[in-house]
């Protein structure tokens, strides 16, 4: 299974950025973990921006492209305030999984709304780094 992971602004800073809400591990030792648990049954591509309009160009680029299964999307903090993501997942063919690290449901009031969640296959937070797993399961189905 060939599955995109694009990931959203600060999301680059992983494994130092306040660790105590999103964890020790950077995207590097997420992507090898990942690449452990499922082995050479998944093809998982990394990507990451904090440029808002290069997250919607690489949804627009991969969204209908059937070799993947579907596209892993943490939006960081444009989860909360960008209707221009939204409608680039509302517009492609491929199923978009929203993946959080923290609970962003038990977080300040801003981020406990996701502008992207009605547009998405489904959405996962709050378990870590795990969530990117989680994500690909749900993929699979």
């Amino acid at each position: 299974m060939k599955v995109l992971i694009i990931n959203g602004p600060n999301l680059n800073l992983l494994g130092t950025r306040q660790p105590e809400i999103y964890g020790h591990k950077s995207l590097r030792d997420i992507a090898l973990d990942l690449a452990d648990e499922f082995g050479p049954d998944l093809v998982a591509e990394w990507w990451q921006s904090n440029s808002e309009g290069a997250i919607i160009d690489k949804l627009h680029e991969a969204g209908f492209d059937h070799s993947y299964a579907g596209i892993v999307l943490n939006a960081g903090a444009y989860t909360h305030t960008s209707l221009a993501i939204a409608d680039a997942i509302a517009a492609i063919e491929l199923p978009v999984v929203e993946v959080h690290l923290s609970n962003v449901a038990a977080r300040e009031p801003i981020r406990r709304t996701s502008l992207i969640a009605p547009v998405c296959a489904g959405s996962i937070a709050g378990f870590g780094a795990k969530v990117y797993s989680l994500a690909v399961r749900a993929l699979a189905l």
